[in-house]
């Protein structure tokens, strides 16, 4: 039956579909995209194969971790483009939006029970993997998680790599077989879906759809028990937002990546991890973008899996410089936390790595900041108060600079085992990329993973890679973002502050 690749698709229990069942139902939690999406493609083969209406949930609880109008407002947006996007098809489509703490509890469960089979998003970090697992315990009903997360899948990669140089040469010898089965850009397309069906009276009254007004922004977030402290940043978020922004980098921004990328004053990133993060953008998507644009095709690829960072892709520099961020370190981030369930703790850094900061634990720290001084940007170092404001105004800290802000923070914490939950708590908190593989793996960077032993040996940080705020400022022209993202003052408190 499936189109879908078979190294994609997760049985996440035993139970066998229903042919009794009313329809199939598409779990969207990670994936909240409508194109360019294996586990939709998946749901409407279900659906094709079965003759049965096809219901898609996007539910969104107020209880998860750093839950905030931010974070909320964002995923809200992506509902509202879902709404549209299915809005016409024969799907039904139903975004429900928890208005208290566990009200949505037995929403899942009630819609399984008539379901012929339950098709989710395979996530592999935060609490996405726990609850899938949690729900494939519970449903009498067959449900398979599919993974849309990356060019590679999860399971073509039988190890955790603990370098880049060595994840990069396996993509090199396995992705060329994996090019030629992206996921269908509009899965809806195609052989007619069975006519929709209507959710069963009880679950629409006890479970109703969110309202346009809600999905919209126009009314709503306020009566919804989050962190209302930290407000909606000034970006809209939603596949729509994510499509226009790829088109965007690809047409006037891509050029002057490989040079200026790491430049702070320079806007030539992507800016694509928050649509990444919530699933609003596929990189497939992205990976197709850039093809189009280089008017290139697989003969192109290097036949020696050398490990370089360039040559391989046979695209221009500027690309391949992009694509070693989009595929070789992304999707290092991901086979990391897919395969060990301790991805964010202090013991999942190397051995070379704890050994040197074990020995230089007792080194005296010049200064030692608080959790809320960090918070609010309120230490001695104008650039790094800088890089937090830019965190918490805008969500997110240009890619330079997140380095310096995690190694700063290691700095002028007690120990790197107290400064790693720092880390996790500002970034998840705050930025809307957080959550994700590759806040993870950039944050644990900072403490060696994924690096080597440097040297000259150094207080506080040993052998592991030193990073100050003094040598940015000589590298590039700092003194308008420094002035542009200061904290203003206002005075921020973390949860029990």
């Amino acid at each position: 039956m499936s189109g879908v690749p078979e190294l994609r698709i997760d049985a996440v229990n035993d139970t066998a579909p229903r042919s009794d069942g009313d329809y199939v139902l598409y779990w969207m939690t990670a994936f909240r995209r409508a194109d360019w999406n294996f586990a939709l493609e998946r749901a409407v083969e279900w659906s094709r194969e079965l003759g049965k209406p096809l219901v898609v949930l996007e539910a969104l609880r107020c209880d998860y971790p750093y839950a905030s109008d931010r974070l909320h407002r964002f995923v809200l947006d992506g509902m509202a483009d879902n709404r549209d996007r299915f809005a016409g098809s024969r799907v039904l489509y139903h975004p429900y939006v928890e208005p208290r703490e566990g009200a949505g509890r037995g929403l899942l469960a009630a819609l399984a029970e008539r379901a012929a089979v339950v098709v989710g998003d395979w996530f592999p970090s935060f609490f996405l993997p726990r609850m899938m697992a949690a729900a494939g315990r519970k449903l009498d009903v067959r449900l398979e998680q599919v993974d849309s997360n990356g060019l590679l899948p999860l399971r073509a990669v039988d190890r955790v790599f603990s370098r880049a140089y060595d994840f990069r040469r396996h993509l090199q010898r396995e992705l060329p077989r994996h090019l030629d089965e992206p996921p269908a850009e509009h899965p809806l397309v195609g052989d007619p879906l069975p006519a929709p069906v209507e959710l069963p009276r009880a679950v629409a009254q006890r479970w109703p759809a969110a309202d346009d007004a809600l999905l919209d922004g126009e009314t709503g977030l306020d009566r919804l028990p989050l962190d209302h402290s930290l407000p909606p940043v000034d970006r809209r978020g939603g596949p729509r937002s994510g499509a226009e922004l790829v088109e965007q980098f690809v047409e006037r921004r891509l050029e002057r990546y490989a040079d200026e990328r790491n430049q702070p004053q320079k806007r030539v990133t992507s800016e694509l991890s928050p649509y990444l993060h919530f699933g609003h953008v596929s990189p497939h998507r992205v990976f197709a973008a850039l093809v189009e644009r280089e008017e290139w095709n697989p003969s192109r690829l290097g036949t020696d899996a050398t490990g370089a960072r360039a040559g391989w892709w046979g695209m221009s520099e500027p690309a391949e410089a992009y694509l070693d961020q989009l595929v070789t370190w992304r999707e290092l981030g991901y086979n990391m936390t897919w395969q060990r369930d301790d991805y964010d703790q202090y013991e999942s850094l190397p051995d070379w790595a704890r050994r040197t900061l074990a020995e230089h634990e007792s080194d005296q720290r010049p200064h030692l900041s608080d959790q809320q001084q960090l918070a609010r940007g309120e230490t001695h170092d104008p650039l790094w108060n800088a890089a937090q404001g830019q965190l918490v105004r805008e969500g997110t800290i240009h890619n330079y600079l997140r380095m310096l802000w995690g190694k700063k923070i290691f700095q002028w914490s007690p120990s790197a085992r107290d400064a790693l939950p720092v880390m996790i708590e500002l970034n998840d908190r705050f930025a809307l990329d957080g959550r994700n593989p590759n806040s993870y793996s950039g944050i644990c960077w900072c403490l060696g993973r994924y690096d080597r032993a440097w040297g000259p040996e150094r207080q506080i940080f040993g052998k592991v890679r030193y990073m100050t705020s003094d040598s940015a400022r000589r590298k590039f022209a700092l003194d308008r973002y420094v002035e542009r993202y200061a904290p203003d003052g206002d005075q921020l408190e973390l949860p029990g502050g």
